[in-house]
């Protein structure tokens, strides 16, 4: 009998194969290119949210930017994400201390504050300032973040903070940024009466079963640790990063309150955006010119910039 040559041999069952020739046993593969590592995954993030004026708790995760985090929040409640105005961290209640900006904490609980009552307002401008901050919820809707007392919005009682601003004289607004908005008011003639069409938070109930037993919100109360926030970004995807330090906070807090001053708005995401452009800037000539290449549609005045980049990089020593 004929003994079968190597390559004759029929592989064992059960054998290993490589490309359709089996290999004995314990016969080591031929050495070839490694595999590729497999991608690191990335963590998952899920966060809770209710509807600020009362409903379930919900779950959402893949979001990177405001538009998207509307979008998953209305899909999870069954909702147009044009309903949402303005979202707050941790308490159900129109905080505007509270809003939710372009960072998250990863132990955030997320209130959605929905479309309510549309009411019209007529104001007579009889000084040059309403007495308004505007803020923008970064997905199309304006509203009020601060009314100053003893001003001319502040006797009508009609008119409260967390309002959406949606047209003025008929003209809507919607989709306009709060800088845009803030610029239009400025800019009506005194003694000329105008009409606000404002869109109110619906109103929250005593959202029974909705509580704890202490009566406050899931979520309400708590204190994120602040270590680490997801940052949503306008383009790109979010990214994970360290929470600011107290003196990036406090130099935050200084050009908010320098954005409200020059420009009737506030914004904590773009203050912060500005801080670190003047910490990387030596001088107020370079401040001017990298604004001007990112925030050129805001046509900061010049004693503005100066007036940040002394907030932030003004030396220690220095009195304010």
């Amino acid at each position: 009998m004929q003994r079968a040559g190597r390559h004759g041999r029929q592989p064992p069952e059960g054998g290993p194969m490589e490309n359709g020739v089996g290999q004995e046993p314990g016969t080591p593969e031929p050495p070839g290119p490694a595999a590729p590592r497999a991608p690191r995954a990335r963590p998952r993030l899920v966060f809770h949210t209710q509807l600020a004026h009362g409903s379930p708790t919900g779950r959402i995760e893949g979001f990177t930017n405001v538009k998207e985090l509307y979008a998953k929040i209305a899909e999870v409640f069954d909702i147009s994400p044009t309903e949402i105005l303005f979202c707050t961290l941790n308490t159900h209640k129109v905080d505007m201390q509270k809003l939710l900006g372009g960072q998250i904490g990863l132990e955030d609980f997320i209130f959605a504050h929905v479309r309510g009552e549309t009411k019209e307002v007529e104001v007579t401008k009889t000084e040059d300032a309403l007495g308004l901050t505007i803020t923008d919820n970064g997905a199309g809707y304006a509203f009020i973040k601060r009314i100053k007392e003893g001003s001319i919005i502040n006797r009508l009682q009609t008119v409260c903070v967390g309002d959406s601003i949606e047209a003025i004289n008929d003209h809507t607004i919607v989709g306009c940024r709060h800088y845009e908005v803030a610029r239009m008011l400025r800019e009506l003639p005194r003694a000329q009466p105008f009409t606000l069409r404002l869109v109110q938070p619906k109103k929250a109930f005593d959202m029974i079963g909705q509580r704890t037993r202490t009566g406050k919100s899931p979520g309400e109360g708590r204190v994120a640790s602040g270590k680490e926030t997801l940052r949503l970004r306008t383009q790109g995807p979010a990214v994970l990063e360290e929470g600011p330090s107290p003196s990036e906070e406090e130099a935050a807090r200084r050009v908010d309150d320098l954005l409200e001053s020059y420009m009737g708005i506030r914004d904590g995401e773009l203050a912060s955006t500005m801080v670190e452009a003047a910490k990387g800037s030596p001088s107020v000539a370079q401040l001017a010119q990298g604004l001007d290449s990112v925030l050129g549609e805001f046509a900061f005045p010049q004693e503005f910039v100066a007036e940040v980049w002394a907030a932030v990089c003004r030396p220690k020593g220095d009195k304010e």
